[in-house]
C-alpha cells in the first residue's frame, strides 16, 4: 500500500501536468477503440505491454480472463457484470475490436489443470466452471504448441474457447456480421514479455512483431 500512496504522490508531482490535457479531454467522454479482456493478474499490465494510452483501453479483468456464455436472448448464463461491459463497450462506446489475452503461469488454468472441485474457495471453484469447455477440449487431445507446459498449452486454448463465448452475445454477433467488429486472441509470455496473437491460418499464437503487425492489418482492410 505504502509503494501505492507515494506513486500518487509522485504522479501528482511530476506526472499529472504531462496528462492534464489528456484526461481534460477525457472528462469529457471516452472513445477507446479496443474492448481488452485480460486476466486479475498482477503481471499482466495490458497498459505496459501494448503501450496504450487513458481512454485507448476498455478493460474486462477478472480470473482466467473468461467470459460466460449469453444465451439467444442476450442474457447472460453467469454474473452480469462481464456481459454488461461487453453491450456498454460494443454499443454504447462502439470499439472496433475486442482482445481475449490470456497470459502463461496462469493460476486459473493450474486450477483447472487439477481439477476444480479441488478448489477450496467457493467462489472461485464455481467461477472457473466457464473453463471447463477449454480444459475438455485440452484433454481430448487439441493444444497449439506442445512444447509448452500443460498449463500454458490450456491458457491458449482457453483464449480461443473464450473467443467463441464473447460470439455468442448478440450485438457482437451482429457487428461481426456487419464488418465492424474484429475479435483477437492474444497471449502474453511472462518470461519474456512477449505477446502473442492467435493466427487462424496458421492454427498457432504468433509473436507480435513488424511482420504480425502487418498481416494482422491486411487482415481488418479485408473485413
Amino acid at each position: 500500500m505504502k509503494k501505492l500512496l507515494n506513486g500518487i504522490v509522485e504522479f501528482r508531482k511530476n506526472v499529472q501536468e504531462s496528462y492534464r490535457k489528456t484526461f481534460g479531454k477525457l472528462a469529457i467522454g471516452q472513445r477507446p477503440d479496443c474492448l481488452f479482456i485480460a486476466c486479475s493478474d498482477s503481471r499482466v499490465v495490458p497498459n505496459t505491454f501494448a503501450s496504450t494510452n487513458p481512454g485507448d483501453l476498455f478493460v474486462i479483468r477478472n480470473v482466467g480472463n473468461l467470459i460466460p456464455c449469453c444465451d439467444p436472448t442476450g442474457r447472460s448464463q453467469s454474473d452480469e457484470s462481464e456481459a454488461a461491459a461487453v453491450e456498454f463497450s460494443v454499443e454504447t462506446l462502439g470499439v472496433k475490436n475486442i482482445v481475449v489475452c490470456g497470459h502463461s503461469e496462469c493460476g486459473a488454468m493450474q486450477a483447472a489443470l487439477g481439477g476444480r472441485n479441488k478448489v477450496s474457495h467457493p467462489n472461485l471453484k464455481s467461477w472457473l466452471r466457464h473453463s471447463d469447455e477449454a480444459l475438455a477440449k485440452f484433454k481430448e487431445g487439441f493444444t497449439l504448441d506442445a512444447s509448452l507446459s500443460p498449463a500454458n498449452q490450456l491458457s491458449q486454448v482457453n483464449v480461443l474457447k473464450q473467443m467463441d463465448n464473447i460470439k455468442s452475445y448478440p450485438i457482437v454477433q451482429k457487428k461481426i456480421e456487419e464488418g465492424s467488429l474484429a475479435i483477437h486472441g492474444w497471449w502474453f509470455d511472462i518470461a519474456h514479455a512477449d505477446v502473442y496473437a492467435y493466427e487462424p491460418e496458421l492454427n498457432k499464437f504468433v509473436i507480435i512483431d513488424e511482420v504480425e503487425v502487418e498481416r494482422i492489418n491486411k487482415r481488418l482492410e479485408r473485413q
